[in-house]
């Protein structure tokens, strides 16, 4: 007998935790957003979060991107 486990939910992140990995101001990842660069998802309040995942691909191409 298998268990059908639900997938771990995404774990989002504050334009302030994205700028510290960046090592960028919070409006810069603001700017990104609008830019297209990272897709923000709104909460309930209308604050912005971002995907860990598609975070951590970005900084993976801006890490290549600066070698």
């Amino acid at each position: 007998m298998t268990l059908d486990r639900a997938p771990a939910p995404e774990v989002l992140l504050t334009p302030k935790e994205v700028a510290l990995r960046f090592h960028v101001n919070p409006k810069t990842v603001t700017r990104w957003a609008k830019a297209g660069k990272l897709t923000p998802i709104r909460t309930l309040g209308g604050h912005r979060r971002y995907r860990e995942s598609e975070v951590l691909e970005r900084l993976r191409e801006y890490k290549e991107s600066s070698n």
